[in-house]
């Protein structure tokens, strides 16, 4: 039997991905997950039980803001927006994960022990 890869974000990896997403431009949920999908190259498949739950927390804290529109096939959507300080939060966000990958970096590429 094949060994099942984990494919387990750490936690807060999602939201600032959707933070950087809604940068670029507002967009519904499925298309959030499609966007997340195709730029990791398939390498992240976002479920649903995980994606909508994140939304809310970031609703709560006022990070995106949400407003309901009917797409072009006369379908109820609804399109989440990055607020400023959602935008703030990424910053701050993307300048912590940078610093503790390079942490690890450093020390999963240390020789000799």
């Amino acid at each position: 039997m094949k060994p099942r890869r984990q494919r387990n974000l750490f936690p807060g990896a999602l939201e600032m991905m959707i933070l950087r997403t809604l940068k670029r431009q507002p967009l519904h949920g499925y298309a959030l997950v499609q966007h997340i999908k195709r730029t990791s190259n398939d390498l992240l498949q976002i479920e649903e039980g995980s994606l909508y739950p994140a939304l809310q927390r970031l609703l709560k804290e006022e990070l995106v803001k949400a407003e309901w529109y009917i797409s072009s096939t006369n379908r109820r959507v609804r399109i989440y927006k990055l607020t400023a300080a959602g935008a703030k939060h990424l910053v701050h966000e993307v300048s912590n994960f940078a610093r503790m990958l390079e942490g690890i970096t450093r020390v999963l590429a240390r020789r000799g022990s």
